[in-house]
């Protein structure tokens, strides 16, 4: 008797949490993309679905730092290439606690707006633009930099900073309110 007891009350907690698990899935919103744990809601903004990636704490204090809050909560669209803690965390060490620095403000300001490229850069976009380059896109960022698109296999878009450096897209069109975010494994370096 005591088995039976166990195992129904066993059931019944599995079937309650498939029911959770289920009422949650349907709570999702359309186009809704998991980053970092946390749903990236395509009806909020760029700010208010960053602050909720487990991933991007440090973008976010970044972002905070430099005073850009207020601008990627505008109208947009803006195309995001949001570096994740690890992509800071490979950076020299210290570079980051120095970037924050009211001192370094400007020098942080342009590092996190040649991550923005003005418009609504979905991947679809990018890998238009590429193949109508002929294998390499050009993308002006907000900060006046460029970075290059380019293919590394048949779904696979990586970017080149202007030193070089090569970043790989590995989560794509996180759709936002005002713009979309592409999550990256590398800082962006104008």
């Amino acid at each position: 008797m005591k088995k039976y007891l166990s195992a129904l009350a066993f059931i019944t907690l599995l079937g309650g949490a498939t029911v959770q698990s289920a009422n949650a899935q349907a709570k999702m919103t359309p186009g809704t993309v998991m980053v970092g744990g946390e749903a990236m809601y395509p009806n909020k903004n760029i700010v208010e679905n960053a602050v909720n990636s487990k991933d991007h704490t440090t973008l976010v204090a970044a972002v905070k730092a430099a005073g850009l809050v207020e601008t990627l909560q505008g109208k947009g669209p803006f195309t995001v290439f949001a570096p994740t803690n690890a992509a800071f965390s490979a950076l020299p060490a210290g570079t980051v606690e120095t970037l924050v620095k009211p001192e370094s403000k400007a020098t942080l300001t342009k590092i996190l707006t040649y991550h923005v490229v003005a418009g609504n850069m979905t991947a679809d976009k990018i890998m238009a633009a590429i193949k109508a380059g002929k294998g390499t896109a050009s993308l002006k960022t907000v900060s006046g930099g460029t970075l290059k698109a380019m293919m590394n296999g048949p779904k696979n878009i990586v970017l080149q900073d202007e030193k070089g450096n090569v970043s790989t897209i590995s989560t794509y069109d996180v759709l936002q309110s005002n713009g979309v975010i592409h999550v990256i494994d590398k800082v962006l370096m104008p």
